[in-house]
């Protein structure tokens, strides 16, 4: 048996339109599932960097709320001193009408 490029196979055309159609989807198959590997891929990676970003970042938040809770004490204790401050004036404003009063009265003796 010889074959060169000029032999002929003579085959039917239903089994060669078969054969084309079998490469073409299994092409296709193989493609998709290069493609869903990819994506997998990426997205592994893309989530793996966000967990690492995340571990950075978790100190430095727990420091930031810490010192968050610290001034808002701070806060607190200010505010108190401030309420304790106007109660403390309107006595005294109060305090300096009945020594005002009580020295109209001296004088007013004498």
């Amino acid at each position: 048996m010889k074959v060169s490029d000029n032999t002929s196979v003579s085959m039917p055309i239903r089994n060669m339109l078969a054969i084309i159609a079998a490469v073409a989807i299994g092409a296709w198959a193989y493609f998709g599932v290069i493609e869903r590997l990819n994506k997998l891929e990426t997205s592994d990676t893309l989530f793996q960097a966000d967990l690492l970003k995340k571990a950075e970042q978790e100190p430095k938040n727990l420091e930031m709320y810490m010192l968050i809770e610290h001034l808002a004490s701070q806060i607190e204790s200010i505010e108190k001193e401030i309420d304790a401050s106007r109660y403390n004036k309107v006595n005294i404003d109060h305090l300096k009408e009945q020594v005002d009063m009580l020295q109209k009265k001296a004088n007013g003796n004498h």
